[in-house]
């Protein structure tokens, strides 16, 4: 599992680590890091032109030290100063006596259209806001160049991944002794490109992070495993109320997930009954039940439900009910017309919504996602599940996981619904919600994976590929 820190506490981290050792290690370090993933990068480092964009600060440094590292290997190295009187003294020298060569802004161009791969070290973590002038033109060229960014691309805001205009677009970013929201959530997750994280000694100065990265080993201890004395009801019950007439798909679709993520059996209380009980003879079903008639431990509710009255009746039921619940799609929007049925709840809620939903229960999602997230789990007394390109679980007490698994082939129909019956299945296993959320997201995620190998999947391919990917999961964790 891997954690996540804002810049205030690697600022605060660095510091404290600076004070017990000489002068520039945690900058050599980093800038070995550095040079050693674009030699990795470039195959062959000799001969090989390198162009270094260098701003002012340690950011700046760490390019010019790479770049340096670089120049003694043999690669023609040329360090594009764009704030020539504030390039880092120390950096700039090691790179003259490597025989590398310094340019200012006006030679950019030139010299990144002949560039193996630019190494882009304009802006550090405290840089706030978009490039501009010499540093905009430069990025737009480099846009077209393998381009490695030195801990954070420039023009991200490394605490909500809020993107400029003018942003450097990394092939992979070279991140130092801890992960920052900007590189794993929100737009900057994707203008990073691969993330290679390294560590420089962080680790015992900085604070227990309070958002974390789920890692496979992860998720493969955490998947509900039966014993020799469990039955159907000890491996506990989940209860799917989704679908309906003009929707029965998604009655289906929740309905099979949740009979794959852990839980003894599954009991229906939907309305599709029908397409459910002849799809799935295993599942339980109550056609003429209320919720709170039916002992379960935990509620699937809202996709495919539909917003009218028969469907609020049956939220209102399950949500009076003292067992976790999952609130999906339409049942979003009748809580945005009524978020009491969340917030009195005395058992935990998760809440699944994509941006739309949630601006109906929380207002628009801003650029800092895992910031929106927390904010709405805080209001609302509920877990948060912000669907999205790095899909945001957040609690209410402000713990947070960034799933890291996914692809764009989900956001296609009934793909929701799927992790909807998951997570209940998961919650019902005794999962705790924020963990439910976040496995749940996991799994879908590597499914997605899986079923889009082959062509554009449909949530069908999603929900037969999560045995495999549990499969997976579980084999690769073992070794």
């Amino acid at each position: 599992m891997h954690g996540v820190w804002t810049v205030e506490q690697v600022r605060a981290a660095e510091t404290a680590l600076m004070a017990t050792l000489p002068e520039g290690v945690l900058m050599q370090r980093a800038a070995h890091a550095v040079a050693l993933h674009c030699g990795d990068l470039l195959g062959s480092v000799y001969g090989a032109s390198v162009v270094l964009l260098v701003g002012s600060g340690s950011n700046g440094g760490d390019a010019l030290h790479a770049g340096a590292k670089l120049a003694r290997r043999g690669a023609q190295v040329t360090a594009i100063l764009l704030q020539p009187d504030r390039a880092h003294p120390g950096g700039l020298a090691a790179l003259r006596r490597a025989r590398g060569r310094v340019q200012e802004a006006a030679a950019a161009q030139t010299a990144i259209k002949r560039a193996d791969v630019v190494i882009d070290g304009i802006l550090g973590i405290g840089g706030k806001g978009d490039l501009r002038g010499a540093a905009a033109k430069a990025a737009a060229v480099a846009a077209d160049r393998l381009t490695v960014a030195v801990d954070l691309p420039s023009g991200v805001d490394a605490d909500t991944g809020q993107v400029g205009a003018h942003a450097i677009r990394a092939d992979a970013t070279v991140t130092f002794g801890a992960l920052k929201p900007g590189l794993v959530s929100g737009a900057g997750a994707q203008q990073a490109g691969e993330v290679l994280f390294v560590d420089i000694g962080l680790a015992k100065t900085l604070p227990e992070p309070t958002i974390h990265v789920l890692e496979e080993a992860d998720v493969a201890a955490l998947l509900p495993q039966p014993t020799a004395s469990d039955d159907k009801y000890t491996r506990g019950v989940a209860g799917i109320i989704a679908g309906s007439s003009q929707y029965p798909g998604a009655g289906v679709l929740c309905t099979g997930s949740a009979r794959y993520g852990g839980c003894g059996m599954v009991r229906y209380l939907g309305l599709a009954q029908d397409e459910v009980r002849a799809r799935y003879p295993d599942v339980v079903a109550h056609p003429d039940a209320r919720p709170h008639e039916v002992q379960v431990q935990s509620w699937a509710v809202g996709s495919g439900l539909g917003t009218g009255d028969d469907a609020l009746a049956l939220l209102s039921d399950a949500l009076s009910t003292d067992v976790p619940a999952v609130v999906d799609a339409d049942a979003i929007t009748l809580v945005g017309r009524s978020p009491g049925l969340v917030r009195e709840r005395s058992a935990a809620t998760v809440l699944t919504p994509h941006d739309r939903e949630f601006a109906r229960v929380a207002g628009e999602v801003t650029a800092d996602r895992i910031g929106s997230a927390r904010r709405a789990a805080a209001e609302l007394g509920a877990t948060v599940l912000l669907k999205g390109n790095a899909t945001v679980v957040a609690d209410p007490d402000g713990r947070v996981f960034v799933n890291p698994t996914g692809t764009p082939w989900l956001a296609t129909a009934g793909s929701g619904d799927v992790l909807t019956g998951l997570i209940a299945s998961l919650l019902a296993a005794g999962l705790a919600p924020r963990t439910a959320a976040a496995v749940g997201a996991y799994v879908h995620g590597v499914a997605g994976q899986l079923a889009s190998a082959s062509g554009p999947p449909t949530a069908t391919d999603v929900l037969l590929a999560l045995r495999p990917a549990l499969h997976r999961i579980e084999r690769r964790s073992t070794g």
